[in-house]
């Protein structure tokens, strides 16, 4: 089953790929969706596929998306070279693991976590990306909470995890494949991350951890991490349970050490047991590498680490998945090592001074109301003012598509739907220049959509003549049409608003 389905209908009809100028090495061109019959020589196929890939948006254009779109020309290098290497073979690369290790140890003391000393090893894994460790951490939560019931014998069929209407899709996926409850705190307009005192009254017995953000994926804005651990901890001690806390840090976990070191969100809260993070993001990795950061071995269960030697040695492994690459691990070695804690924060500072330009900005054509706050991660969400400011967002969004930049626009969770956000994602490689020429073109794309009338005036008329009746002879005669004044009027636009439905409650589209 092909979950994606994106072609438009003029290849609906087609059943090969256009060869264009590869059809000087093939004349025949191959299929579409059926593996071809014959090899094609190399160039053949390279400049097929390059061709097709030449529809694809530009990626440092793309400003919906938190991944990382630029790398420096030795780290591409460094993934070349490991692009061939498998990672769960731990025994046949073991410098790759050992630099999973490192990486590891790292980001746990960027996170605080508590050690007895500087040469002890640090509790976590390298991941495809931060989706994948939550939902580890969200298992480990799960299983120590089940083992803890089993020891009571008190039923234990019915775990639930209580997090903000703003979560990520990721934690959608985990309630349901893996059975947990999600119990949402609804968002209020004005008010667009967890409220931590409505979150800890839905905490109860059931309740297998408290999932806070730091940095929500619809206005980068930090959730107090501090205050939830304040008032989960009273209410523990009022009822007895030990509910945890996790930290889904994937966007803000490389920000906040480095803009704002005295922000206790970490490991420093105690009820803080596990954090994930992603390398792709402000990890400033390519694609494709996540972190999950346990504060101690205590807290991840030894019944879900699987240990494997029939690729050579007692190898340990917990992930969801079994092989993938080792490029993302050395790219974000390479990036721990050439940055330092000085060049995270170099390129978080210029990050956040883009932020401020184009906030500015925004704020200079009186068209916008700015939705993020400016103590978060470098995002700009933005709403358009007045009643029509949806249909506008959604036309902004699609007018800027035209000048090549990917800008989406969305509606905000329940009991803030109202709300339609335009937000835009500032990267390492999104500097002064572009922020300048993005503000130019919403410039033009503003009176693209709300001074020029929508589609092609209609005029409607009517005109009245009489022909003379002395000169109509049979089936023919002549018609005098006199000078005569023709009045019109503009009919109202008819605007044809289009939204696109989004499954399941979550905006799945602007992360």
């Amino acid at each position: 089953m092909v979950l994606s389905v994106v072609q438009g209908c003029e290849e609906a009809s087609s059943s090969v790929v256009s060869s264009v100028f590869a059809s000087r090495y093939v004349q025949d061109p191959p299929p579409r969706y059926k593996l071809p019959e014959k090899s094609i020589p190399k160039e053949a196929a390279y400049q097929i596929v390059h061709d097709e890939l030449l529809l694809d948006g530009i990626p440092r254009l793309n400003l919906a998306s938190f991944v990382t779109t630029w790398m420096e020309p030795e780290c591409d290098k460094l993934m070349a070279e490991a692009i061939n290497k498998n990672f769960v073979d731990m025994d046949e690369y073991p410098v790759t693991t050992e630099l999973q290790n490192r990486c590891v140890n790292m980001i746990a003391r960027l996170f605080n976590a508590p050690s007895t000393d500087r040469t002890s090893q640090a509790v976590g894994v390298g991941t495809v990306g931060s989706s994948e460790a939550m939902m580890l951490a969200g298992l480990a939560f799960k299983k120590k909470w089940q083992n803890k019931r089993k020891s009571q014998g008190k039923p234990f069929d019915k775990p639930n995890i209580v997090t903000g209407a703003n979560v990520q899709v990721c934690w959608e996926k985990f309630s349901r494949y893996f059975e947990v409850e999600l119990k949402e705190v609804k968002l209020r307009e004005g008010y667009y991350v967890m409220d931590p005192q409505k979150a800890v009254e839905m905490v109860d017995e059931n309740t297998i951890c408290v999932a806070a953000i730091l940095g929500s994926t619809l206005n980068g804005e930090f959730e107090d991490v501090k205050l939830l651990n304040a008032l989960l901890t009273q209410k523990n001690k009022r009822t007895g349970w030990d509910t945890p806390i996790h930290v889904d840090a994937a966007s803000g976990g490389f920000v906040a050490p480095f803009l704002y070191p005295d922000l206790e969100w970490d490991f420093r809260l105690p009820l803080v047991k596990s954090i994930n993070v992603s390398g792709h993001k402000y990890g400033l990795v390519y694609a494709g590498v996540g972190w999950a950061i346990w504060r101690s071995k205590e807290e991840l269960p030894e019944e879900l680490i699987f240990h494997i030697n029939y690729l050579g040695g007692d190898e340990p492994t917990f992930t969801l998945n079994f092989s993938k690459g080792s490029s993302q691990i050395v790219a974000q070695y390479y990036q721990f090592l050439r940055m330092g804690f000085e060049g995270y924060k170099k390129v978080m500072s210029n990050c956040m001074e883009s932020v401020r330009l184009l906030r500015e900005g925004l704020e200079k054509t009186g068209r916008f109301q700015i939705i993020s706050k400016e103590k978060g991660v470098p995002v700009v969400a933005f709403a358009f003012k007045g009643n029509d400011s949806k249909n506008s967002a959604f036309r902004l969004s699609k007018a800027l598509r035209n000048y090549g930049w990917i800008v989406p626009a969305y509606s905000m969770p329940a009991n803030a739907e109202n709300v339609t956000v335009l937000r835009v994602v500032v990267r390492e490689d999104f500097g002064r220049q572009l922020v300048e020429k993005l503000l130019f073109h919403i410039g033009l794309a503003l009176k693209e959509v709300t001074e020029a009338p929508s589609g092609v005036p209609r005029i409607r008329f009517t005109v009245e003549m009489k022909p003379d009746a002395n000169e109509i002879s049979g089936d023919e005669g002549i018609l005098h049409i006199p000078a005569a004044k023709v009045h019109w009027k503009h009919d109202k636009p008819e605007t044809e608003g289009t939204q696109v439905p989004i499954m399941g409650g979550k905006t799945k589209g602007v992360c």
